[in-house]
């Protein structure tokens, strides 16, 4: 696992609009039924997979992304921090999932350092005193910074992925999961 150090001028916002994030509910299938569920996305993952298994490619200090920042209520860049990993069906990456919060706020997620390889969702959705607020979603394409991470762990050229975004909420100390949907899970859900 290697620490995430990306310099603040490759986290600017590239390009217009490309920071807009909608309701789940304008979402076209066939991602549909993933943005829009409540649950967590790694039991749906596990749904669809014979060998599942979460690899982390990313954990480490970084400053979040200019969307990221308004979505976590940053008025100004600071270090966050980043964990992004792969739920996968063996070797076959189905999901890109980066997470990212405040470096202060980590202070209220002290057990997020230690997860390694065990899903961020099922520890979320287990936990009493987090909350989740309402999904949103976009379409990535190469002007969001996601896009490049997710699209060379998919092995592929896409020309634009769907993602879904979601705050979590422990004590008023939030944290921020981006989850794209790799061209693998969309095949698998449009022609099981």
């Amino acid at each position: 696992m290697r620490r995430l150090h990306i310099g603040v001028e490759a986290r600017h916002d590239p390009g217009r609009g490309w920071s807009a994030w909608l309701p789940g509910s304008a979402v076209a299938p066939p991602a549909r039924a993933l943005i829009r569920g409540h649950g967590s996305l790694t039991q749906a993952v596990r749904g669809v997979s014979r060998d599942f298994s979460v690899r982390v490619t990313t954990a480490g200090l970084a400053p979040p992304f200019v969307d990221e920042r308004a979505a976590l209520g940053m008025r100004r860049p600071v270090i966050g921090w980043v964990r992004e990993v792969l739920l996968c069906d063996a070797d076959t990456p189905l999901v890109f999932a980066h997470t990212v919060l405040r470096r202060d706020d980590l202070v209220g997620w002290p057990w997020l350092t230690g997860l390694g390889g065990k899903p961020l969702g099922e520890v979320l959705f287990r936990h009493p005193r987090v909350h989740r607020l309402p999904l949103s979603f976009r379409r990535i394409d190469a002007r969001h910074p996601l896009y490049h991470s997710a699209r060379r762990a998919a092995g592929g050229a896409a020309p634009w992925l769907w993602a879904r975004r979601s705050l979590f909420s422990l004590d008023g100390r939030r944290l921020l999961v981006t989850e794209v949907f790799l061209p693998a899970l969309l095949e698998r859900l449009t022609h099981p």
